[in-house]
């Protein structure tokens, strides 16, 4: 929406007492003001908006164009019924008054006007003065109200002589309404652009956008325009959720991400240990061949036979007679003597234990005659 400074002009006469409008014109009227400035001032932040009466001894201006929503409640305080008639048309160029001399002088024009008794002028010094705020590029929004059929003709007269690319409405309100309801969906509190029943005239309004500053209040049941504070809360609130959502999407997203890319390479661990494996397995099945064959070399004596205990003695003992050492070696002996202890106690038959000794101790004389027989001829 443009920056607008717009001017609302109040009809504060005496017809504004009557109660066709609930409570009263006059309070109908305040109710859709402040609800009107609020919106303006949502619309943009550097949005300003006016108040003015138009009856009483002369029209007199309540407070110029602010931003400041609380000096416009407070104007309107200070609002009071007095005159039995308004002065439209100098109450309209009082209004252009003070629009000329706004502090920003690149916000729009605008001026607001309740009409809620009958209207003095003549038409053609409406039509008058509708061309002279067209060719100063000033819209007029025009709400009728309570005097619908004196006012008919003047004020369409009116706004088809001020309006300039439909940027002027006339909106006329039927009597056993809320005034400020029947004026959310116009184009006088919508934004520009926003669409709307422009310059039509009673009948239902169509829904009421609530989008402001490209957040749709509706979807939250509140009305910016009414509870600004509760409206910004609550928009703060739904913000902070949706922020927090996203936050938590992306971290899902990411711990799946890094989630399939460990499983891909367990997958790929797992099948280039499986090629392994089978790799080895014909190494693993000669090598369990082999400990097979050594366990049954290494079997205990006990295990063989008597016969094949005695031939192994035997055949021990002359193989130690016929390759005896001829240098007395401690540890030497000390195997062999270890090696027959063995075969003794493998053996549990007396009489060849007692065989198989005297065989070792005949091949020990043997061994020692031996040795005797070297050194003598060795002295010799």
């Amino acid at each position: 929406m443009p920056l607008e400074a717009t001017v609302v002009c109040i009809d504060n006469s005496e017809y504004s007492r009557n109660g066709d409008y609930a409570p009263s014109r006059f309070q109908a009227q305040a109710d859709a003001i402040n609800l009107l400035a609020g919106a303006k001032t949502q619309h943009h932040p550097e949005n300003t908006v006016g108040v003015m009466s138009m009856a009483g001894v002369s029209p007199t201006v309540m407070v110029t164009p602010t931003g400041d929503l609380g000096k416009v409640l407070q104007a309107m305080q200070g609002v009071e019924i007095d005159g039995k008639q308004v002065r439209l048309a100098v109450s309209i160029q009082i209004a252009q008054l003070t629009l000329k001399h706004r502090e920003n002088k690149n916000q729009r024009q605008r001026i607001v006007v309740f009409i809620g008794s009958p209207i003095v002028e003549d038409a053609d010094a409406l039509v008058k003065l509708g061309k002279k705020l067209k060719k100063n590029n000033v819209s007029v929004d025009v709400v009728s109200f309570g005097c619908d059929e004196e006012n008919k003709d003047k004020l369409e007269a009116f706004h088809a002589a001020v309006n300039s690319g439909d940027t002027s409405h006339l909106v006329t309100v039927p009597s056993g309404t809320i005034l400020s309801d029947m004026l959310f969906a116009t184009p006088i509190f919508m934004e520009e652009g926003a669409g709307g029943p422009g310059g039509a005239e009673g009948g239902a309004p169509a829904r009421q956008s609530l989008v402001v500053d490209g957040f749709d209040y509706g979807e939250l049941g509140v009305d910016p325009a009414l509870d600004p504070e509760l409206a910004m809360a609550l928009r703060m609130s739904v913000e902070e959720e949706r922020a927090r959502q996203a936050k938590e999407t992306a971290v899902a997203g990411g711990e799946g991400k890094s989630g399939e890319g460990q499983g891909g390479e367990g997958q790929d661990g797992e099948a280039k240990a499986g090629e392994g494996n089978s790799g080895d397995a014909p190494d693993q099945q000669g090598r369990g061949e082999e400990q097979a064959q050594a366990g049954e070399q290494q079997q205990a004596p006990t295990e063989m036979d008597e016969d094949a205990l005695l031939q192994q003695a035997l055949a021990l003992s002359m193989q130690g007679a016929a390759t005896a050492p001829a240098t007395d070696d401690p540890a030497t002996t000390a195997n062999e003597a270890t090696e027959d202890a063995m075969l003794m106690e493998g053996i549990d038959d007396p009489e060849l234990q007692e065989a198989l000794a005297l065989s070792m101790q005949m091949a020990e004389d043997e061994a020692k005659n031996r040795e005797d027989n070297g050194g003598n001829e060795e002295e010799s």
